[in-house]
């Protein structure tokens, strides 16, 4: 083997980052390049110390001079001694800091920098899916720039089937934590109940408290007839409520690039989130309306906006239409990945 990419749990699991690194993976071995999964335990980002043992030992057993691409809930969460017995060299693939999630206690965020700091010095190398990521660990953890390459996610060809239902389909998608801002969405909506629309969230319940605070919340808005939870599906029916869907939008309140973004381009779909992280380098200006996060009144007026603004909503589609064209592929990220391996392997 000549490199050996090391992700946690079931990397099937339908969420951006680990949509990037099996992706990854494949366009790797696809390029010519020699390059083993390695399963890592899925508790991380928190592990129990059995799990937290185990991958240190499975890490460790990776020959000396085999460059390995660690996940970054495992780079960023394993104790720091774990990563400095390992012989071989380590490619952080940080989406981004595990600290910056929403909602974590004080002192587990201030835990989480601290390790993912010390790790990150660990480093041979970082990859990062955006110049805002790049940034923020430039700027926030000391990484030096020269040890960081962007490797922007690669996609398909756009999708050309359109299939718009009535009323009107909003559309989101991200898994059901409080980052994805899934909270807001529900109040904004709340704020157009005299319009016409229906909207379905996309999202496996990864934090169940939050599942059921987000049902309770639509209940509690009178919202049950009109916005339904999907839970996890998969790429034949998520590729379907794409095609018929009239806008798309999400309430993030963070993202490192945003894997879902680019998905709505490709399918010409006008976008309505938030401008915060690296949203506005993946949202082109002309192709959605950005609004302060947490802020539900102007989320709910973009969202108003477009639904009743017919050129602005075909205008916006047609430049969606036009970035999703000339989005990169995966083999432009493999190329990119690829030469950092091939450098540290030499």
């Amino acid at each position: 083997m000549r490199a050996v990419f090391a992700i946690p749990g079931d990397p099937e699991r339908r969420s951006g980052g680990f949509l990037y690194e099996r992706s990854l993976l494949r366009a790797l071995n696809e390029s010519g390049r020699e390059v083993a999964y390695l399963r890592l335990p899925a508790g991380f980002p928190d592990p129990d110390p059995a799990e937290t043992a185990e991958a240190a030992g499975l890490l460790a057993a990776v020959p000396e001079g085999v460059p390995v691409i660690l996940d970054g809930l495992v780079h960023g969460a394993i104790e720091t001694e774990a990563l400095a017995r390992m012989r071989a060299p380590v490619v952080a693939m940080t989406h981004h800091p595990l600290a910056l999630e929403t909602g974590l206690p004080p002192d587990r965020a201030a835990l989480l920098r601290a390790r993912e700091r010390a790790n990150l010095a660990l480093a041979a190398h970082v990859l990062v899916p955006s110049p805002h990521t790049a940034r923020l660990l430039v700027q926030e953890y000391g990484v030096p720039a020269e040890r960081i390459t962007v490797a922007l996610p690669g996609f398909p060809p756009p999708d050309p089937v359109r299939a718009p239902v009535q009323p009107p389909l909003i559309l989101s998608v991200g898994i059901l934590v409080p980052r994805k801002g899934h909270d807001v969405l529900l109040e904004a909506l709340a704020r157009i109940r005299d319009l016409d629309w229906q909207a379905r969230i996309v999202g496996a319940p990864w934090f169940p408290e939050t599942a059921a605070a987000l049902q309770a919340q639509r209940t509690a808005l009178g919202l049950e007839a009109r916005v339904s939870f999907t839970g996890e599906l998969g790429e034949a029916d998520l590729r379907a409520l794409f095609r018929q869907a009239t806008l798309f939008a999400l309430a993030t309140r963070h993202e490192g690039y945003g894997m879902v973004f680019p998905e709505a381009l490709l399918h010409g779909l006008p976008i309505v989130a938030c401008a915060t992280g690296a949203v506005p380098d993946t949202v082109p200006a002309d192709a959605g309306l950005l609004v302060p996060p947490d802020d539900p009144t102007a989320f709910a007026a973009a969202l108003r906006r477009l639904l009743e603004d017919a050129p602005t909503r075909q205008r916006l589609a047609g430049a969606a239409t036009r970035a999703g064209g000339a989005l990169p592929r995966w083999a432009d990220t493999a190329a990119i990945a690829g030469a950092v391996l091939d450098r540290l392997a030499r």
